[in-house]
């Protein structure tokens, strides 16, 4: 078939240009140390950057929440989807996050691809006049969920506050969205969050923050980058993922409850979906609890420690360590077929990095992302380290 031989050149050329991607098949829970075809590895390429996705509590709380409400919810929210365990767990999510936003409520979601789908095109529903404005960083979520929005969006340069300013500026749109990722998934830097709140504040615009890489990990208390920068406005919509730090699955959008009750009226991505099995909502109480205790506390220093361990040790000449803070450690190697090399060699020797290309990422900045995790040792990053800086001299 036409059809078919038409797809399979596509794929040849992605494959001539280094472009495949690849699944392997884990056979262990996610941690740093994890078996694919049975050969043990040690993993830098997760986002469990509190190692809490195969902690025994929120193993036992998932167990526990499927004795008490099953395995599925057996349908939409809107519907009889939505129970007990998800209600309490909205609850726990407006008052983990609460004292940065005025007369706060949570929604969850089943993703936080659906969770930005539903922000963009429920802010924006129905409103002929609105316009977006998006960081040129933002994830796939973001900009996807500003295409179906049908809005006006204009894209910023990179943390480029003087053009947002003049773009809000020049704007007429009745509804103003600013929307950045907190953390860069692929950078790991921070967004300028006060001085875009600023902003939004200055010109009546809302700022949508996607605290993907920063719920669990920042803060004293792990409530994210809001409390890692001390902001509160009425302006703020903040959504956070529950798969990563907190170890489960998931996602939640925190706002003003008239926002939130908006989202619920008017958000496709949650108006027709099946909910999440109550089972995960019961275990994210537990898990939580974990974030904000001293054990959460624990692990997020642990983690900083091993952020500063690598920033010391790297002694790189042709790739460049990107900037960055936060468990998210890029380091941009350039050409798509010397990054996937470099993978390679790093999973020869038992070390499991990220090669990430375009589309990614921008032409011409193909890195590794090596993911560093509370459940990781100082012996392990310093592996880590070593191995990097032979194979860069290679």
């Amino acid at each position: 078939m036409e059809l078919l031989n038409r797809l399979d050149r596509q794929l040849q050329t992605l494959e001539q240009h280094s472009l495949i991607r690849r699944r392997r098949t884990v056979e262990t829970p996610c941690g740093p140390r994890v078996r694919v075809a049975g050969r043990e590895l040690l993993a830098f390429c997760s986002n469990d950057y509190l190692g809490l996705a195969g902690h025994p509590a929120l193993a036992e709380a998932l167990r526990e929440g499927a004795s008490l409400y099953g395995v599925g919810s057996g349908a939409s929210h809107l519907i009889s989807g939505h129970g007990r365990a998800h209600a309490q767990l909205e609850e726990r999510l407006a008052q983990f996050v609460g004292a940065h936003l005025e007369s706060p409520r949570a929604l969850t979601f089943c993703t936080g691809y659906m969770a930005n789908l539903a922000v963009l095109t429920g802010l924006t529903a129905g409103d002929k006049d609105a316009e977006i404005f998006s960081e040129s960083l933002n994830h796939a979520s973001l900009i996807d969920g500003a295409r179906l929005s049908r809005a006006k969006v204009s894209v910023y340069p990179h943390a480029d506050l003087a053009a947002l300013d003049a773009l809000l500026a020049a704007s007429g749109a009745a509804t103003k969205v600013v929307v950045t990722d907190s953390v860069f998934s692929m950078d790991g830097d921070l967004a300028p969050l006060p001085a875009l709140l600023a902003l939004c504040e200055q010109h009546g615009a809302w700022l949508v923050v996607d605290d993907a890489h920063g719920f669990g990990a920042l803060g004293a208390n792990g409530h994210g980058a809001l409390e890692h920068f001390a902001l509160r406005s009425p302006y703020l919509v903040y959504m956070g993922t529950l798969g990563k730090a907190a170890g489960v699955g998931g996602a939640f959008v925190a706002a003003h409850e008239i926002v939130i009750e908006t989202l619920i009226q008017k958000s496709r991505p949650y108006i027709f979906t099946t909910a999440a099995p109550p089972a995960l909502a019961h275990a994210l109480l537990a898990s939580l609890d974990l974030l904000e205790g001293e054990e959460g506390r624990a692990r997020r220093a642990h983690l900083q420690t091993l952020v500063a361990q690598l920033d010391a040790g790297l002694q790189l000449k042709r790739w460049q360590r990107m900037p960055s803070s936060t468990a998210i450690q890029p380091i941009v190697i350039g050409d798509n077929a010397e990054t996937m090399n470099a993978g390679a060699a790093l999973y020869e020797q038992g070390l499991w990095v990220g090669a990430i290309r375009p589309p990614t990422v921008p032409l011409g900045t193909a890195r590794l992302r090596a993911t560093l995790s509370a459940g990781h040792t100082s012996a392990e990053v310093a592996q880590l380290i070593t191995a990097l800086n032979a194979l860069e001299r290679t």
